[in-house]
């Protein structure tokens, strides 16, 4: 059989090209930066506001040397109910909302003496309080999930330094030197619509009657967040 020695130079063309097409590379680069910081400035962040037996309920770890904070409830008999109305508060400095779905408490004993709620006025009882969310008690999460939300905090300005009831007028949030935080005692009401880039979170550790002598009571309790953007 007689090959046409044209096309056979025309496939033999399209075969190398075809290999040069497929072996094309290229490199490009992007930045990127971010600040591990302490947790009262963070873009979502912790503030303290009540006080227990020592000072503010929220306080940083190992005195500030780590970024970390924690909650000091103190000591309690059985059969005690001891209520902080602001036991801390939850400040969105990102520049869009920001939805609270749902928390989880670490599985130790504790979680079962425990109750928590999101609400606006942070020194009334969050029972009294109409614009209340129940999120957790005594270890059933009340069905709030990854897919719901128990409150929605308002875009913030990026200013550890205050937050906002109304988007508009800001309210200080300075320094506590004594237990390394950063807190409020205003008693502005925060807006349950979205408007209020912070809320006041009330914890009650309800006690059993007859739960072990001497035993400590530690854990994590986890708040889950979804950005609205």
């Amino acid at each position: 059989m007689k090959i046409d020695r044209r096309l056979m130079l025309i496939g033999v063309m399209i075969i190398v090209l075809s290999m040069t097409m497929a072996t094309q590379y290229a490199v490009t680069k992007v930045g990127y930066t971010y600040s591990i910081v302490h947790p009262s400035d963070a873009d979502i962040r912790f503030i303290g506001s009540d006080n227990g037996s020592d000072g503010r309920v929220l306080r940083s770890v190992n005195n500030g040397t780590t970024a970390s904070v924690e909650l000091y409830f103190g000591n309690w008999s059985a059969n005690t109910n001891k209520t902080y109305t602001a036991a801390f508060g939850i400040v969105n400095e990102e520049l869009s909302s920001v939805n609270i779905t749902h928390v989880v408490v670490s599985n130790e004993t504790g979680a079962d003496y425990m109750q928590i709620w999101l609400h606006s006025n942070r020194s009334t009882n969050a029972i009294n309080d109409g614009t209340k969310r129940m999120i957790w008690n005594k270890g059933d999460g009340l069905g709030y999930n990854s897919s719901t939300s128990a409150w929605v905090l308002g875009a913030g300005n990026q200013n550890s330094g205050d937050m906002s009831a109304d988007g508009n007028t800001q309210l200080s949030t300075p320094w506590d030197g004594t237990k390394g935080v950063r807190f409020s005692v205003n008693d502005a009401n925060a807006s349950v619509s979205g408007t209020s880039d912070f809320v006041w979170v009330q914890i009650s550790i309800d006690i059993a009657s007859a739960p072990a002598l001497g035993g400590n009571y530690n854990g994590t309790i986890e708040f889950h967040f979804k950005a609205e953007t």
